[in-house]
């Protein structure tokens, strides 16, 4: 079934009377669909003061000062191989320490540290990837996520009888168990040598589709097939569909390995990955990936022009029968697990360190959270938002 014919659902769980409040305040046009709020243009971001967007200053200060104190201490010397095994790629040598931008209603209402640091934002790459598979499904490209990739990718990777019936929504939802090897390390993360602590225990291989498993070699499998399907590597789709029609800068930048080159169409291009377990990712400062949170919060659309379709986004940020509680390459809190005192319609793209986009369509929010220390933290510093909102 081709679920992008499936009628507009709300984001919103909320009374009518509230989804109507948050509506408005959003900049939506009930009657038209159409947004009409604030978009930060290119190169610059109006501030405004909490009060200005009913947010109270003083419990708004309360919220960053408890987020300052949050760092989750991730460093790249001691961590990186310990954690994940050699890396394959580029990894920086230090990091920022914890940073953070609070957006409401377009504006940015808080920030704190050093929002202007190009790190890395590891797992959050995944949520990226399903933003590029979003692109393919706005532009016709994917007509049907449970379309096998073999009819459209024809380098080898889905020769098997088993990795033949992979879909793109196994891809998208990480059900895929694709069978094989990417960039030197194999799916089944077999070996300490090259996982470190991450390495696991042989198991049975499930049929696709029937069994959830969070995995970067799958993750990578992913990301080469889109990068074959648009035809060019996907830092260049990302940039000329999205990146740069929402205003981002060009610091930003998307990496793969030193031994993830391939030849597409006659080029030789770098296939990215979805984190940074072994070096390379996805690499940016706050304003950007706010600029994406905003995309994710108002459906896909920016300034009047729908980027990404609205109903992937909307099913994006479905639960999914398997797993956790998680959509489409996002992690979601639909049954109020993850950050326990958060709206049930709050997600996120979320990586590890903790990076974080965080977003919560009843109060028109978006958080970007960077190096903090994990889900409670990230809801700790939600709670303390939310209360600042007056009313």
């Amino acid at each position: 079934m081709n679920n992008y014919r499936l009628s507009r659902r709300t984001f919103l769980a909320a009374s009518s009377a509230a989804a109507a409040l948050t509506a408005s305040q959003r900049g939506w046009a009930a009657s038209e669909g159409a947004p009409i709020g604030y978009f930060p243009p290119p190169g610059k971001w109006e501030r405004k003061a909490p009060e200005a967007v009913g947010m109270d200053s003083a419990k708004l200060k309360e919220a960053i000062e408890f987020a300052k104190m949050q760092d989750g201490g991730w460093d790249f010397a001691r961590d990186q191989v310990k954690s994940f095994g050699p890396p394959l790629g580029y990894i920086p040598k230090s990091r920022a320490q914890i940073n953070g931008i609070i957006i409401r209603h377009g504006y940015i209402v808080g920030e704190f540290g050093d929002i202007n640091a190009v790190d890395p934002v590891y797992s959050m790459a995944k949520s990226i990837n399903s933003t590029v598979m979003g692109v393919a499904v706005t532009k016709g490209l994917v007509k049907d996520l449970d379309q096998p990739v073999k009819e459209v990718i024809k380098d080898g990777g889905y020769d098997s009888p088993h990795n033949a019936k992979i879909t793109w929504r196994h891809h998208v939802t990480q059900t895929s168990e694709w069978e094989g090897e990417m960039w030197d390390r194999n799916a089944n993360f077999l070996g300490a040598e090259k996982f470190g602590n991450a390495a696991m225990k042989p198991r049975a291989i499930n049929e696709p589709g029937t069994y959830y498993e969070y995995n970067d070699v799958r993750m990578n499998r992913f990301a080469l097939s889109m990068a074959r399907l648009f035809g060019k590597s996907l830092p260049d789709v990302l940039k000329e569909n999205v990146m740069d029609p929402i205003g981002a800068s060009n610091t930003w930048r998307w990496l793969g390995y030193d031994n993830s080159y391939v030849d597409i169409n006659g080029k030789k291009v770098q296939s990215v990955t979805g984190g940074t377990r072994w070096g390379g990712g996805f690499q940016t400062n706050d304003e950007d990936i706010g600029r994406l949170g905003l995309l994710y919060l108002n459906k896909g659309r920016w300034n009047g022009k729908q980027i990404i379709s609205e109903a992937y986004l909307n099913d994006a940020v479905k639960a999914t029968p398997l797993g956790p509680d998680y959509g489409y390459l996002f992690w979601l809190n639909t049954k109020g697990n993850k950050w326990k005192t958060s709206p049930k319609t709050a997600f996120a793209a979320v990586g590890n360190g903790s990076n974080v986009i965080w977003v919560d369509p009843e109060h028109d929010l978006v958080m970007i959270l960077r190096w903090i220390k994990g889900d409670t933290a990230i809801d700790g510093v939600a709670q303390r938002v939310i209360a600042s909102i007056k009313g």
